[in-house]
């Protein structure tokens, strides 16, 4: 586990850093920043379609070679990017091809190296492990983002794609000498795993995702919240900018204070022994209260007060969010049910941010954080209410089901 954290985060700055340059680089390329959003949007669509084959394929192939595969083909593209940056050959079109096969090989990749962290550790241990790994993600991302100014002004943009190609390699070349943990759950392959195409089919992740009401309210916390909140780095940008007056070097602090949260929340988070959707629920409904707080702060510093507890919140969350959706499954599902929840969560990146943009055209950046937050404080609100009275009508039914007929009471009085 401590080779494979290693490894995670030295892909994972890696992964940054060229997320990081690429913008950049469609903007050398095009000058538009509508492009920019387009090449984001290129690289997240194929998830939308492709991820139930690809928590398919994790269920079905040997998880280790899988996700190794897959990290050496992330690595091929990223060196043919590289060669064609510094080569001066890398046109717009071709640049939109590359992301989109990079989009297609994440929809394995991504649930591979998820479930293949957790098959390393004991069962009990699990919701530690994905805490864990939200850790290194988040320093990861910090790291990447810093090393790719770094890197660019050193040594050029083909580097940051270089740098990023050597570094899934890396996790290409540790997956072999992983060795699992005493109790850890094993991963069924080969003959007995393809005993049937019904047992291994997409149509019964869907269905066990569709019928599961606790991984279907997992779905409806994450997905209001995606749309009407945490998307900091747009509503806090406008709002620091605009009405608080500040430049670009205090979001640039804003920025600062949220991924330090992110780190601090991700620690907490690996201290989860029990996870729950209640608690999921219960971290984004405060979230949602700081976020309308956020929206009424008079000035600069109170925001930063409030900023911090924020994305601890919000990393918390995630956390407690992840490790029921990777425990929740049977481990014989667990690749596809993560492909379901690939697809869902691309409708909440592709639609959520035109959502909050136009909620902000019309009401403002303080507006679009008040109303954001009250949306989703209401609707937890109101689903708790609504999960309440239907577990009390079900334990009225069942009472009374149970109760001794009246007959039965007079014979024995």
């Amino acid at each position: 586990m401590r080779w494979w954290s290693v490894a995670n985060f030295v892909s994972n700055a890696g992964t940054w850093m060229q997320l990081t340059v690429q913008n950049l680089l469609v903007l050398q390329i095009t000058g538009s920043a509508a492009a920019t959003g387009l090449s984001m949007s290129v690289q997240a669509a194929p998830a939308l379609l492709m991820s139930v084959l690809g928590g398919a394929a994790v269920d079905r192939w040997p998880r280790k070679l899988t996700a190794a595969v897959s990290q050496a083909l992330l690595a091929v593209i990223a060196f043919t990017t590289a060669g064609l940056v510094a080569l001066d050959r890398l046109d717009l079109t071709t640049l939109m091809v590359l992301a989109a096969v990079t989009g297609m090989v994440a929809t394995v990749d991504n649930p591979a190296c998820a479930l293949l962290g957790n098959d390393l550790v004991p069962a009990e241990d699990v919701p530690s492990a994905i805490g864990v790994g939200a850790l290194v993600f988040n320093a990861g991302r910090l790291a990447g983002a810093a090393l790719a100014g770094v890197t660019v002004g050193l040594l050029g943009t083909a580097a940051a794609y270089f740098a990023n190609g050597f570094s899934f390699l890396f996790v290409t070349a540790v997956i072999p000498f992983l060795r699992p943990a005493a109790g850890a759950v094993r991963q069924v392959t080969g003959p007995a795993a393809r005993r049937s195409k019904s047992d291994m089919s997409v149509r019964e992740g869907l269905a066990f995702f569709t019928r599961r009401p606790r991984l279907l309210a997992l779905a409806g916390v994450t997905g209001i919240s995606a749309v009407f909140g945490r998307n900091y780095g747009l509503t806090l940008a406008v709002l620091v900018t605009g009405p608080l007056a500040g430049g670009a070097g205090a979001f640039g602090t804003v920025s600062t204070v949220l991924a330090a949260g992110g780190i601090v929340g991700a620690v907490l988070g690996a201290r989860l022994r029990r996870p729950s959707v209640r608690l999921v629920g219960a971290l984004a409904a405060c979230g949602a209260l700081l976020q309308i707080v956020a929206g009424l702060s008079p000035s600069l510093a109170v925001l930063l007060v409030l900023v911090l507890p924020m994305a601890v919140v919000e990393s918390v969350s995630d956390t407690a969010g992840t490790a029921v959706l990777q425990t929740d499954p049977p481990a014989r599902l667990r690749g596809r049910v993560l492909g379901v929840w690939g697809s869902v969560g691309t409708v909440w990146s592709l639609g959520g941010p035109p959502a909050l943009g136009l909620l902000m055209e019309t009401a403002g950046p303080r507006g679009a954080l008040i109303t954001g937050g009250v949306i989703i404080a209401a609707s937890i609100a109101s689903g708790h209410v609504l999960h309440r009275r239907r577990t009390l009508a079900t334990s009225v039914t069942l009472s009374s089901k149970d109760a001794v007929p009246l007959p039965a009471l007079q014979t024995a009085a």
